[in-house]
């Protein structure tokens, strides 16, 4: 979701001419916003199982998980969940794209400079309310499906030639904060007593405020071009905003069959949302882009943004005697629908394909039952990568890495009451959810 115009000024002509240095040359910086993308199941019951959910679906947090699974419930029920999340989000700071570094101030290192933007959230995740009649399940939900923020610079991003014609990338500070909401109405039917179909329609709420703002160095000496940029309000190029604050319809359907009483098989389908994304560019001090400091660039706004489709599949084995049971979900997340929604030509995302495996052993004879689940699932980079050799955008571009979660959680159950505790691992994001279930 970036900005692609990149620009060179003359201004960096002028100074070289001015103090006898070595030519260089200015670039504007591409506006590469780090975001972590991930869609899990709500629910710690689910989340102890890895996420490999779709073919058990048996609480309420099957409204959103799988649909087709409410018919399970013989009580009206309502489940609660809390989670915390801890993002590690990787960027560049600085460092060589290209050439030898000069051993001059921040030129000193051959290769990129990396840090880690760290932010951790806490909230209300999932709420549900499921009530059966009957064949028919209807429920009611509220979901958190995106809470992510980022902060960062950049400077002192170098290339060229060791002796000649040295670059530097104009220097950056980074914010982002993203939220999506979701609330959707769900049914489920059975058709046969091995067979049930669900279907619901899905309200989302995204909101999304990014901006970057471009700096060059702190005055026109050699020191300062290899030096640490005090980001001073003089010296700011420009800045870019860009946002989100739309709402879009959508709908998942999911089916569940169960061809023997220890089998299950179950799959779901979320058909993917569209929001508005603006983008705004305006000018700073340094640079006369024949606008005054503070006016307006170029605008963009109304531009379609398309998140993933999710196709899922699973299958669960539950022993006869309900004291073991095992389950595996297939996922293939469609990532590629943003970049080819924004018609982006230079960046791209692969679509993942996530693999989830749990199982769960109760305890049947204690009071009140316990549970105790374990789980991981293998989650594919998908982070924005440039598909054209430009080396600053591979520069800026932090390559993503195929990450392996491990799950592991602990449930109460009581006659009317279920209390589930789980937790998510990974290098990038560490997740901890609580949960409760009520029937009446």
């Amino acid at each position: 979701m970036a900005g692609r115009n990149r620009q060179s000024s003359g201004f960096a002509g002028a100074i070289a001419a001015l103090y006898g240095l070595l030519p260089i040359v200015v670039c504007a910086q591409q506006a590469v916003i780090p975001l972590q993308l991930s869609f899990s199941d709500p629910g710690a019951r689910s989340m102890g199982f890895g996420g490999a959910f779709v073919a058990l679906a048996d609480d309420a947090t099957s409204a959103f998980a799988n649909p087709a699974g409410l018919t399970q419930l013989i009580r009206p029920e309502f489940s609660i969940e809390g989670r915390h999340w801890s993002h590690t989000t990787p960027y560049t700071t600085g460092g060589r794209v290209e050439g030898l570094p000069t051993g001059n101030g921040l030129d000193s290192i051959d290769g990129l400079r990396l840090a880690n933007s760290s932010h951790d959230s806490a909230g209300l995740s999932f709420l549900s309310y499921a009530y059966p009649v009957g064949k028919w399940s209807f429920a009611a939900y509220r979901h958190q499906y995106a809470d992510l923020e980022f902060s960062g610079a950049t400077q002192g991003l170098y290339g060229g030639g060791t002796d000649c014609c040295q670059s530097r990338l104009w220097d950056n500070q980074w914010t982002s904060d993203m939220a999506i909401l979701s609330y959707g109405l769900s049914a489920a039917y059975r058709i046969r007593d091995d067979f049930d179909i669900g279907f619901g329609v899905v309200y989302y709420d995204a909101s999304l405020n990014a901006r970057v703002e471009e700096y060059l160095w702190d005055d026109d000496t050699f020191e300062a071009f290899y030096g640490s940029n005090s980001y001073l309000p003089e010296q700011l190029v420009r800045s870019e905003d860009m946002f989100v604050d739309d709402s879009d319809w959508s709908f998942n359907v999911g089916f569940l069959w169960r061809p023997t009483e220890s089998w299950s098989i179950g799959g779901v389908y979320r058909d993917a949302f569209e929001v508005d994304f603006g983008n705004r560019v305006t000018a700073g001090q340094a640079i006369d882009f024949g606008v005054p400091p503070g006016g307006v660039i170029s605008q963009v706004s109304g531009f379609g943004t398309e998140f993933p489709d999710i196709y899922g599949i699973g299958v669960a084995y539950r022993r006869t005697d309900g004291r073991l049971t095992l389950s595996f979900q297939w996922d293939r997340v469609q990532y590629s629908n943003i970049p080819d929604s924004l018609r982006l030509d230079d960046q791209t995302i692969d679509d993942a394909d996530e693999l989830h495996l749990g199982g769960e052993y109760v305890f049947l004879d204690s009071t009140p039952i316990i549970a105790l689940r374990f789980g991981t699932w293998y989650e594919p980079d998908h982070q924005m990568r440039p598909i054209i050799d430009d080396p600053w955008l591979e520069a800026l571009t932090v390559d993503g890495d195929n990450e392996i979660h491990y799950t592991a959680g602990f449930g109460l159950a009581m006659e009317r009451s279920q209390f589930d505790l789980a937790v998510d691992i990974s290098d990038r994001v560490d997740t901890v959810s609580l949960s409760a279930i009520f029937n009446f």
